[in-house]
């Protein structure tokens, strides 16, 4: 007997606050944990957290985080900000170089690529719920199982 898996998504929009962004990890979680995608949570927080930090240390504005089934198999983390610059990484055939072990930053988009299954981004220019107020979206995907229901479908 095949099921199948209804559509989800859950957003949390966020105040730039230097507490957010470990509020929305703690969102991911418990969205995850509701929809059976445990197996996919420690990847899923890591993701989130690296957008989660850009978009409060690199924008001046709100931002929200979203977790929702994209793909059989996956989940998408994105993360909307106010700042319409999209990251050479998360472009069409962008590239990411890894830093100095002394730099103190610079691995966050690195680390999305590497624990990421598939990543984009695009600039929003003001249709509707948070493009209303334009800026962009970066979303990263990660293989996910749902409890009790075996390996996901390629995809």
């Amino acid at each position: 007997m095949t099921t199948v898996d209804p559509s989800w998504e859950y957003t949390l929009h966020l105040p730039r606050d230097p507490r957010s962004p470990g509020i929305g990890r703690v969102m991911l979680r418990a969205a995850l944990a509701a929809r059976g995608r445990d197996a996919v949570a420690s990847t899923a927080e890591v993701v989130a957290a690296e957008l989660l930090a850009n978009a409060q240390c690199h924008t001046s504005g709100p931002y929200a985080l979203s977790v929702s089934s994209c793909l059989p198999g996956r989940v998408r983390v994105g993360v909307w900000d106010t700042d319409p610059r999209v990251p050479v990484g998360f472009r069409r055939g962008g590239r990411v170089e890894w830093v100095s072990g002394e730099a103190e930053g610079g691995r966050g988009l690195a680390l999305v690529r590497a624990c990421a299954d598939g990543i984009g981004g695009r600039v929003l220019e003001g249709s509707g719920g948070e493009s209303s107020r334009g800026g962009k979206l970066l979303w990263a995907e990660c293989r996910s199982t749902l409890r009790g229901h075996g390996e996901p479908s390629p995809g």
